[in-house]
C-alpha cells in the first residue's frame, strides 16, 4: 500500500491520545487531524497534525476514518455525522446514554451499508480473555455452569478523567455504564444471552445522580447463571472474571491498563479429575504486555481495507450489550422508578 487511510480523532483526551499512538504505528493509517474542546482554538501541531476546538470542524478535512472519543451525550451524533460524511467510524464505548441513542446510530448505519462501524469493547482483545475463550470453545473443560464478574474502582472519577461521568444528563449512567459495561460484554461473550435478571442499584456512597454500585444475578435460557458486581467504591481496584465449567474453571484476574492499578493480568486454568478434593491441577499464565489497543485498531483497519465484517464490537454487539445494561438498571424497581427508566 502506498496511500495511507487518513484518520481524524474527535476527542483528544487520554483515550484519544492513546488511540492516536496505535493508529500512527499502523502501516496503513495516519492521523491527520484531531479535535478537543479543551484545545486552544485551531492550529497545527509541530508534527503537522491539525487540531480544532470543535469536532464538527473535522468534517472539512479529507478523511477516510473517524475515531470518536467524546462524552456519551455527543458520541451518537458524532458517529452519525461521520457516517453521513462517508467515513468509516470507530466509536468508544458506551455507544451513547440510552438504547435510543444506539438505535439512531444503527438507522444511520443502514443508510450507508458500504461503511464500517466498530465500537471499542477493548477488553475482548486482552490476551487472557482471548486465551480463556479459546479454551472454552475447545470443549476440553466441558460446559459452562456459572460465572462471576467483578470490576471495581475507587471513585466515579479516577486518574485524568473529568466530571461529566457524574452527571446523568451527560453520561446517562454511572459505573455500570462507564466501566461495568466491559464485564457485561464479557459475560455475554462467555455465556450467551441472559433472559432473567435481578439487580440492586445504588448511589449511596458518592451521592451523585448516577450509580456507584450495581449488583446483578442473571440466567440464560439454558441455565447458565452469572453474578456481577460493578463498583465505584472498590478501594483496591479489581478486575476478576471466573468461569466454572463441568470439567474445570477459568479464572481471569487483573487487567493490564494504562493506570497499572488492576494488578498483573493472569489466567488460571483448573482441570478437575473428579476426586481432587477441591485442589485441582492448575496452570497459571501471566501476561506481560498489552497489545489489545493495537490489535483492536488493526482489526478495524482490516475490515475497512478488505471489506470484511466487523468481528467484535459491531453495532449489534453494542445494542445488545446496552440493552442488557438497561435491563440490569430496570430490574431494580426502585431505581427504575427513581429515574423514570424504560425497560
Amino acid at each position: 500500500m502506498t496511500k495511507k487511510l487518513k484518520v481524524g480523532i474527535a476527542g483528544y483526551g487520554v483515550v484519544g491520545k492513546r488511540r492516536r499512538t496505535v493508529i500512527d504505528e499502523h502501516p496503513a493509517l495516519e492521523t491527520v487531524a484531531v479535535s478537543d474542546r479543551n484545545l486552544d482554538g485551531d492550529g497545527t501541531f509541530e508534527d503537522g497534525v491539525r487540531y480544532y476546538d470543535d469536532y464538527r470542524k473535522l468534517f472539512d478535512e479529507n478523511l477516510d476514518m473517524l475515531f470518536v472519543c467524546l462524552t456519551n451525550d455527543i458520541n451518537p451524533d458524532a458517529t452519525i455525522t461521520g457516517l453521513t460524511n462517508d467515513l468509516h467510524v470507530f466509536c468508544e464505548k458506551p455507544p451513547g446514554r440510552t438504547i435510543d441513542d444506539i438505535a439512531r446510530v444503527i438507522a444511520a448505519e443502514k443508510q450507508h451499508p458500504g461503511l464500517k462501524l466498530k465500537y471499542g469493547f477493548n477488553h475482548r482483545y486482552h490476551d487472557s480473555i482471548r486465551d480463556a475463550l479459546e479454551i472454552l470453545h475447545s470443549g476440553e473443560l466441558g460446559e459452562v455452569i456459572n460465572l462471576r464478574g467483578v470490576y471495581g474502582k475507587s471513585q466515579l472519577i479516577t486518574f485524568d478523567q473529568t466530571s461529566w461521568r457524574t452527571q446523568r444528563a451527560l453520561s446517562g449512567g454511572g459505573v455500570l455504564l462507564d466501566q461495568g459495561i466491559h464485564i457485561v460484554d464479557l459475560l455475554r461473550l462467555f455465556a450467551g444471552e441472559f433472559t432473567e435478571i435481578h439487580s440492586f442499584i445504588s448511589n449511596s456512597v458518592w451521592n451523585h445522580d448516577v450509580e456507584d454500585n450495581a449488583y446483578a444475578l442473571m440466567r440464560t435460557d439454558d441455565g447458565k447463571v452469572a453474578m456481577l458486581h460493578s463498583s465505584a467504591s472498590q478501594w483496591r481496584h479489581r478486575f476478576g472474571l471466573e468461569v466454572t465449567l463441568t470439567k474445570g474453571a477459568l479464572n481471569m484476574t487483573g487487567i493490564l491498563s494504562g493506570s497499572k492499578s488492576y494488578g498483573a493480568e493472569t489466567l488460571a486454568i483448573a482441570r478437575t479429575t473428579g476426586d481432587d478434593r477441591g485442589d485441582p491441577e492448575e496452570e497459571i499464565r501471566n501476561y506481560e504486555s498489552d497489545q489489545s489497543w493495537a490489535d483492536e485498531v488493526a482489526e478495524f483497519a482490516d475490515a475497512v481495507l478488505q471489506d470484511t465484517p466487523i468481528l467484535h464490537g459491531s453495532s449489534e454487539d453494542a445494542l445488545i450489550t446496552m440493552q442488557l445494561v438497561y435491563q440490569i438498571y430496570c430490574a431494580d424497581p426502585d431505581w427504575k422508578k427513581k429515574w423514570g427508566l424504560k425497560s
